[in-house]
């Protein structure tokens, strides 16, 4: 094949790509407004474990969830549904990133707790399958990351909005090699979905007392997209005049997140994808690394609720699995519990996290056998909240 013929085949590739992302666009026009959980006669929760550490820390969050929920489940107006098959060899198996049926029973639920799950990356020797993170956001239209993090004896008290369906992430499996010598990724962003991830982070900020909201791109390089979702962001915080808003490049908000003097001062962050990603994990070291904290991935017909980290196969092949921190999946139920209206709950389990990790450290988790095992942490997290 010449160059010539190269050529006309990447821009063959190139217009379905642009043609998929104006359909999502016109599809975003049409979409309404968030579900009501309060109007359900019956609220669904899917429980699904993902594959590696995933089905360890997810039981247990399963199990915390059961019993603040108890009542509810009892009057039928809760229902934990059970959903097998994200596993990577079901996936594999599949040839998709979540295969059919597993989305379906997804679909059919309004509310998910999941576990981490695997992706392959080049050069593993198992197929190049998307993520099925990135596959269940776009599927679902999770557009919203949310995660927390604090830290009380420091001061911090940040909450990151990581935009989850657009950026670097939302053709990630779409790149191609235009040549031996050339390939090419996508960054994608749209005026509706850089208006909806900061409209849903300034009306947080707005509804929780906080007086900040951060700004992160790269616009000074990267001038076209991550200069559109900074432009789209300020008509939307000219709504919010009582609102402080600031604007940071992504790389030196990654220094200034470690400068004792001027961390304290952040609240509410908002970025698109990949800078959210990056930087949401370098947050969560403060806290005690990205196995202490959750996040919540928020649509208006679904939301889910997961671990920020991966799946630690590592664990399950040296045989210590059962060791996996929970908390990262805790903090997520924290913020479930909160989305679906059930916030004196929310705020029991938070002050019991809270105890368990910062003040009487009763267990500790290491993930190796000098420290708790995972059903432990539970045990002693349900035990804190019976006498609260």
């Amino acid at each position: 094949m010449n160059t010539q013929e190269q050529l006309d085949l990447a821009c063959e590739k190139f217009r379905k790509i642009l043609e998929g992302q104006l359909t999502r666009v016109e599809d975003m026009k049409q979409q309404g407004d968030f579900i009501d959980y309060a109007s359900l006669p019956v609220l669904r929760i899917g429980v699904c474990g993902g594959d590696g550490i995933g089905p360890v820390i997810t039981h247990e969050a399963e199990r915390v969830l059961r019993l603040l929920l108890a009542d509810e489940t009892a009057a039928g107006r809760v229902e934990f549904i059970p959903i097998e098959g994200l596993t990577l060899e079901n996936r594999i198996a599949h040839g998709k990133a979540i295969p059919d049926d597993v989305l379906a029973a997804l679909k059919s639920c309004q509310i998910i707790l999941k576990g981490p799950t695997t992706t392959p990356q080049k050069g593993s020797g198992m197929p190049n399958i998307e993520s099925a993170n990135v596959a269940m956001r776009k599927a679902l239209d999770l557009f919203a990351n949310i995660r927390p993090v604090k830290v009380p004896a420091e001061g911090i008290h940040w909450t990151i909005f990581r935009e989850n369906t657009e950026g670097g992430y939302a053709v990630g499996s779409s790149g191609f090699n235009v040549t031996d010598d050339l390939a090419v990724d996508f960054v994608v962003t749209t005026k509706q979905g850089s208006d909806r991830i900061a409209r849903i982070a300034y009306d947080y900020a707005r509804k929780n007392g906080f007086t900040r909201v951060s700004l992160v791109t790269k616009a000074n390089v990267v001038k076209t997209t991550d200069g559109n979702f900074l432009e789209d962001c300020r008509k939307v915080a000219a709504l919010y005049p009582e609102i402080t808003t600031d604007e940071w490049y992504a790389d030196i908000m990654t220094a200034k997140l470690v400068d004792e003097k001027r961390r304290r001062d952040f609240q509410v962050l908002v970025l698109p994808n990949l800078y959210g990603d990056i930087i949401s994990d370098e947050a969560a070291e403060f806290q005690g690394g990205v196995g202490t904290a959750g996040c919540a991935n928020i649509g208006k017909k679904y939301a889910m609720f997961e671990a920020i980290h991966g799946s630690a196969p590592r664990m399950v092949t040296e045989g210590r699995a059962q060791y996996a921190d929970p908390c990262s999946m805790l903090r997520a139920c924290v913020m479930l519990l909160s989305h679906i209206g059930e916030q004196e709950k929310a705020n029991r389990l938070e002050r019991a996290l809270d105890i368990c990790c910062f003040e009487e450290k009763k267990l500790v988790i290491t993930g190796r056998p000098n420290g708790a095992t995972c059903e432990a942490f539970g045990d002693y997290v349900m035990e804190t909240l019976a006498k609260l």
